[in-house]
């Protein structure tokens, strides 16, 4: 699609304030647009459909990261709100549909990533559960009735979504009483869900169980801890929105009442106390004992909490986490000649993601750490002009998916916070 005035825009006022970083200027020129211009469809209905790159699905959580960028620009240019609210309404019937999907299709044509062995529907490409895609429309929606005042698509559709996704929640805080159950067989350990689908045992601690990681990886322990710092958030969301758009005070005060409840589990349950770096949020925990002490490149992650906004970046707790997770404790942080930052068991050992090294530096109060990761990423393109899933530490030229769109799309975000737009 070709992209709009206020883009365009945005664009040049970047350029114009890196016209001493000619490079890093022509960078953000190719990956800002890039959502909007490979990856978005306008379907006759008026909804928005928005493939994550190379693979031609849509996941609720790529698609929702991948158009954050545009909402600044969306203030001044109704067109582009209302694509986005196009894809906020298509994500509403999605989820109504198959809220334990993460991916789906254009249409039900029973496209599939593979036939798994789970409950099957022809709208569904992946059926993953992961509690944040189920936090990331939210949370769109929300951003964008912030940054536009516009809220047509806070309609019944998504209140419907809203009250599937409370509800799910809230079965699975007791995920032995839940329909889900995943397997794939002839695959990774990581690629299913072990003990007949249903994954490893869990105890009741007030958070909400997850399949699956950001990353479409099986977690080890059910409690995936920043999908449930994200859903706390989400939800505070989700209750203003009731409140004041809808003004509905019991369905306000239930979203607040889960909140409390998944804030409470995640206090009670996922400080650990570490030998080096003091009380730190784990990855993942099952409510028995046992903990992960890792972070992944993916969002959300331990490092994106302050950006997620369920604790400040201050926050001493955090402050701990972050240490642990910049350092070589974390198995998945690498270091190497090229570059230094957090990877993935998704992709290969000593493979760091744009993705995480742009989250560090929105997160980051240091001036110098922030302009060093810019340089980093400037550097690392491996010559293509756009950003990828991962890359070697020690040869950027080898990295994995050329055509990522929201790699590109939280470059480009990181790149306007550093300039202060």
């Amino acid at each position: 699609m070709q992209r709009p005035a206020s883009m365009q825009q945005v664009i040049q006022r970047v350029s114009a304030a890196l016209a001493h970083r000619p490079r890093l200027a022509a960078l953000f020129a190719n990956c800002y647009p890039n959502t909007y211009e490979t990856t978005l469809r306008t379907l006759p209905d008026g909804t928005s459909f928005v493939i994550t790159g190379d693979i031609p699905a849509m996941w609720l959580r790529d698609s929702s990261a991948q158009v954050r960028h545009y909402l600044p620009a969306a203030r001044e240019d109704t067109a582009l709100a209302e694509m986005i609210a196009g894809l906020c309404r298509r994500q509403s019937r999605l989820i109504r549909l198959d809220p334990y999907a993460n991916a789906f299709n254009q249409e039900p044509n029973g496209a599939c990533f593979r036939e798994d062995i789970t409950q099957r529907s022809p709208w569904v490409w992946e059926r993953k559960y992961e509690v944040d895609s189920l936090c990331y429309p939210i949370q769109l929606a929300y951003l964008l009735w912030k940054a536009t005042g516009f809220s047509a698509h806070l309609d019944g559709d998504f209140r419907a979504a809203l009250e599937t996704t409370l509800n799910l929640w809230r079965v699975e805080q007791r995920h032995e009483n839940s329909p889900y159950s995943f397997q794939r067989t002839d695959c990774p350990a990581s690629d299913t869900l072990p003990c007949e689908g249903r994954g490893t045992p869990v105890a009741y601690t007030g958070m909400t169980w997850s399949g699956f990681r950001p990353s479409d990886d099986a977690c080890a322990y059910g409690y995936l801890v920043p999908s449930n710092m994200f859903a706390v958030v989400a939800l505070g969301y989700a209750a203003e929105i009731a409140r004041e758009v809808w003004k509905d005070e019991a369905l306000a005060a239930a979203c607040q009442a889960l909140s409390r409840e998944i804030d409470a589990g995640i206090q009670a349950h996922a400080i650990v106390e570490h030998p080096e770096f003091g009380p730190i949020y784990a990855y993942e925990t099952d409510g028995m004992g046992h903990y992960t002490l890792m972070d992944d490149a993916n969002v959300p992650s331990l490092l994106s909490i302050p950006y997620l906004g369920y604790r400040d970046a201050e926050d001493p707790v955090y402050q701990n986490t972050r240490r642990f997770i910049l350092s070589h404790a974390n198995p998945y942080y690498y270091q190497g000649t090229a570059a230094q930052g957090i990877g993935s068991p998704h992709t290969p050992p000593r493979y760091i993601w744009p993705i995480a090294l742009s989250m560090q530096g929105l997160t980051s109060r240091d001036p110098q750490e922030r302009a060093a990761i810019l340089d980093m990423l400037e550097a690392t393109d491996a010559g293509t002009g756009y950003m990828h899933e991962g890359f070697d530490v020690d040869d950027p030229r080898r990295f994995t998916r050329e055509w990522f769109a929201w790699a590109n799309s939280i470059f480009s975000e990181f790149v306007m916070d550093y300039l202060g737009m």
